[in-house]
Formats: structure tokens, C-alpha cells, sequence
């Protein structure tokens, strides 16, 4: 049969080996291990994480309010699934779409005794909520004299890039609160993370915003603990130890760091890899500790570069181990672009090739 390449191509099932696999995601999800000490584990992605947290949380403390668009309903991404069921249609509610309403509410909810979780359906969309977790929630004990406070407001948002989100489904807004005293923003890298930040993000008596990469909801999928565990704030955690070079990151993007330090491993460079975890207030001293050991330093992140958080890091480095730094620090993060274009997303990313030279010109200084 001598059909035309063209003719043979269009009658091939897309489920053929003919046509390769698309991977469209930028990074490959690196496992953790959960602490034996914490018991029995269920796998579970992200998503189902975060779902048993909150099921944990409004189990132990009746005073915990879950609410937000169609989280009744189970959420956009599944993370609220059985909730209302379970507890109630007092406990677990739809709000109308208004994120400055959600998070008033939540702040009054907080300051009369409530445990308030607000979910913002996409971080892009934290901004109209903006001015009432800047100017209300953050300086609410402040201004009151510590007569009152809104300690127990936690607020979640999906986060980051997804792969298909463009402009308003794909933004990584954590520096937006970086300016704010009075507020901790937290970002998990993992299942098992997540899990025992978000619990201690409930129960810190600060309000928090604990923003979830929504890439990997179904991606991250590990042995979790079933128990309540907590996972301290504002600690980083060095995922792997090295002489040469500390990487920095947070998120989706410590995975690409970890393949990173692989490629740096094979061209003989040793890489510390540290999993900042809480973005406000960050970990200071884990991190200064680590680059006066290694000389160098690089900041990966999705947001762009300037005025990102890692231009925080990146000045307070070169204050506290100066004389230590063998290099300029690097930061290797998004575009001054918006962020992000949807056809162009792969090339917006901060990506392993754009990580690794950076530390061969740091290397090479």
C-alpha cells in the first residue's frame, strides 16, 4: 500500500507510539520521605492534603470556618470535597464573588473567635482583597493596642504556573505582601509539606496566607502522615548539603533546583539546596549561614526579578556574609513581562538551563 506520508499520518490513532508523549511540565516532582516517627501514611497528592487538613482542623476546633467561592461545592481544584457534608453548611460556605468581602468577613470572624480559613479561588485574583489584608488584617492588633486581633484568619489561593493559566491564572504574587509587617506568607513544595505548614499557618497566632502551586495538586502525590503534624514557621529546610554553590528557592521551583544540583553534581560542583518555605518573615540565618560557607549564592523564583523576593535576599546576603561571598549573587527568576504569556509560557520560565549557567558564572568568577 504506497499511501502518501500525509494520508498515513492523519490515519494513525494519537495514542500510537508513532507520536511521542508531550511533557508539558517544566519540572520533574522529586518525593519526600515522611518522618517515621509520625506514624502511618496514606498517599495522597496535594490537593487530597490539603483536604485532610481541613478536615482535621474542623474536627478538632468547632470554632473553624472554612469558606470561599464554591468551596461548598468542593472547590475548583477538588480541595474542599465532603467538607459541607461532613460539617455543615454553618462551617463549610460559598461567599458571593467578592474577594474584598471574603476577606472582611474573615477578619470579623477571626477578631470574634473564630478559626477563619478563606480561600481565594486563584492568587491572581488576592488583589481587589488587597487593601482589607494590608491595611485591616495586618494591622489590626498593632492599632488596637493588642485589645484585638485577627490572628486566626488564614487565607489559601492557588499559585503559580500551570502550564495553560496565562495572564490570570498563573501568577505568583508573594512579593505583593513582602512590604507588609504584620502578615507570614507561606509556600509548600510538597504533599507532606503542606500539610504541616498549612496546620501551623491555622494555628499561628498571626494571620496568614498560605498560597498552594496549583501545578502540583495531582503532580505531588507521596506517603503523608494521617496525624496531625505541624511544621515550624519561618524555618527553611536545607533539602541537600554542598560546598560550592547554595540555591535557593521556594514552591514548584525547588524541584527545578534539584535537578539543577544533579547537572551542577556531574560537572563536579557541590550544590546546597534550601527549601525557604516561609517567605515572611524568611529564614535568615539558615540562609546567610549556608552562602558564608559556600561563597555563592543563586535565587531562583517564577515571579519576575525585579523587586521579587529574592532581591530581598539577595541584598541582605550581600550585607551579612560580604566578606564571605566568593561571587556576585545570581538570581535567575520570570521575565519584567507579564506574567504569564500563555503560548510563551515555556520560555518565560526560570528553567534548569538558565539555573545551571548562572552557577557556572559564578563558579567561573
Amino acid at each position: 500500500m504506497n499511501l502518501p506520508l500525509r494520508r498515513l499520518i492523519f490515519n494513525i490513532p494519537k495514542c500510537s507510539p508513532f507520536f511521542p508523549r508531550r511533557h508539558v511540565a517544566h519540572f520533574t516532582f522529586f518525593k519526600d520521605q515522611p518522618d517515621a516517627s509520625l506514624g502511618p501514611t496514606k498517599e495522597m497528592n496535594l490537593c487530597q492534603t490539603i483536604q485532610n487538613s481541613l478536615d482535621i482542623t474542623l474536627g478538632n476546633d468547632n470554632t473553624a470556618i472554612v469558606f470561599g467561592e464554591d468551596v461548598a461545592f468542593g472547590g475548583v481544584f477538588r480541595c474542599t470535597t465532603e467538607l459541607r457534608s461532613k460539617y455543615g453548611a454553618d462551617r463549610v460556605f460559598n461567599t458571593p464573588l467578592c474577594e474584598q468581602g471574603i476577606i472582611g468577613f474573615g477578619i470579623g470572624a477571626a477578631v470574634a473567635g473564630a478559626t477563619a480559613i478563606a480561600e481565594i479561588q486563584f492568587a491572581d485574583y488576592i488583589f481587589p482583597a488587597y487593601d482589607q489584608i494590608v491595611n485591616e488584617a495586618a494591622k489590626y492588633r498593632y492599632r488596637s493596642q493588642n485589645l484585638f486581633n485577627c490572628g486566626k484568619l488564614t487565607i489559601r489561593a492557588p499559585w503559580g504556573a500551570v502550564g495553560h493559566g496565562a495572564l490570570y491564572h498563573s501568577q505568583s504574587p508573594e512579593a505583593q505582601f513582602m512590604h507588609t509587617p504584620g502578615i507570614k506568607v507561606v509556600i509548600p513544595r510538597s504533599a507532606i509539606e503542606a500539610k504541616g505548614l498549612l496546620i501551623s499557618c491555622i494555628k499561628d497566632d498571626n494571620p496568614c496566607i498560605f498560597f498552594e502551586p496549583k501545578i502540583l495538586y495531582r503532580s505531588a502525590k507521596e506517603d503523608v502522615p494521617i496525624k496531625e503534624y505541624t511544621i515550624p514557621l519561618s524555618k527553611a529546610q536545607i533539602i541537600q548539603e554542598g560546598s560550592d554553590v547554595t540555591l535557593v528557592s521556594w514552591g514548584t521551583q525547588v524541584h527545578v533546583l534539584r535537578e539543577v544540583a544533579q547537572m551542577a553534581a556531574k560537572e563536579n560542583i557541590s550544590c546546597e539546596l534550601i527549601d525557604l518555605r516561609t517567605i515572611v518573615p524568611w529564614d535568615v540565618d539558615t540562609i546567610c549561614q549556608s552562602v558564608s560557607k559556600t561563597g555563592r549564592l543563586l535565587i531562583s523564583h517564577e515571579a519576575p526579578i525585579t523587586g521579587g523576593v529574592g532581591a530581598e535576599i539577595a541584598a541582605t546576603v550581600a550585607k551579612e556574609c560580604f566578606l564571605n561571598l566568593e561571587a556576585p549573587v545570581e538570581r535567575v527568576c520570570g521575565y519584567d513581562i507579564h506574567p504569564i504569556p500563555h503560548v510563551f509560557e515555556p520560555f518565560y520560565f526560570p528553567s534548569k538551563w538558565r539555573c545551571l549557567e548562572a552557577i557556572k558564572r559564578m563558579m567561573n568568577f
